[in-house]
């Protein structure tokens, strides 16, 4: 226990202990913010699917592997990813042989990965892109990422975040926090 010097205190409590101090307090702390918890709207299928989700990453995390071949069996492209919790699915790694870039290689890594993890379940799909990687983030723009938040970041440098939501009304709450869409029901 640290006792500060004007007659407070901080303890480090079990997740139990923690739950059962702070009761409705957050409600009374935070009651007049605009937040949306996903759960609120989320069908019970969805939430059965985040659930299982949950679960199966207790086990053993969703890892994906996708490769593209030209029609010699040699590797022209792929992309890989993992399940980063219950809801995320993290897209870390894209890439395309030079020679055969611009024949919608990566677009179709993108279109097959993209059904796979909505067919999984998953609520958002997010990448992270060197920030002049037009290449990347024109086609994942079209395909409905929006830009998150932006990092520097010591390795890659100035990177973009997006993010991909599967539901579509958390789709539109995005619009609407950006500023793009005037609040509705």
């Amino acid at each position: 226990m640290i006792h500060l010097d004007n007659g407070y205190y901080i303890k480090e409590l079990t997740k139990e202990e923690f739950l059962s101090a702070q009761g409705n307090k957050s409600k009374e702390v935070f009651g007049k913010d605009h937040s949306i918890f996903p759960y609120t709207y989320f069908s019970e299928t969805e939430k059965n699917v985040v659930l299982s989700l949950n679960e199966e990453m207790k086990a053993r995390p969703y890892v994906l592997h996708l490769a593209a071949f030209d029609n010699n069996g040699e590797l022209v492209g792929w992309s890989y990813g993992w399940q980063e919790d219950a809801h995320r699915f993290y897209m870390c790694n894209s890439g395309v042989v030079e020679a055969h870039r611009r024949k919608g290689i990566y677009s179709a890594l993108l279109y097959q990965t993209m059904k796979l993890v909505k067919e999984k379940g998953f609520q958002v799909v997010y990448s992270r892109h060197n920030a002049t990687n037009n290449s990347v983030l024109i086609p994942k723009l079209k395909a409905g990422f929006t830009i998150s938040n932006m990092e520097l970041c010591d390795i890659f440098g100035v990177l973009v975040h997006l993010k991909y939501y599967t539901n579509p009304l958390r789709r539109k709450i995005v619009d609407y926090r950006s500023g793009q869409l005037a609040p509705d029901e």
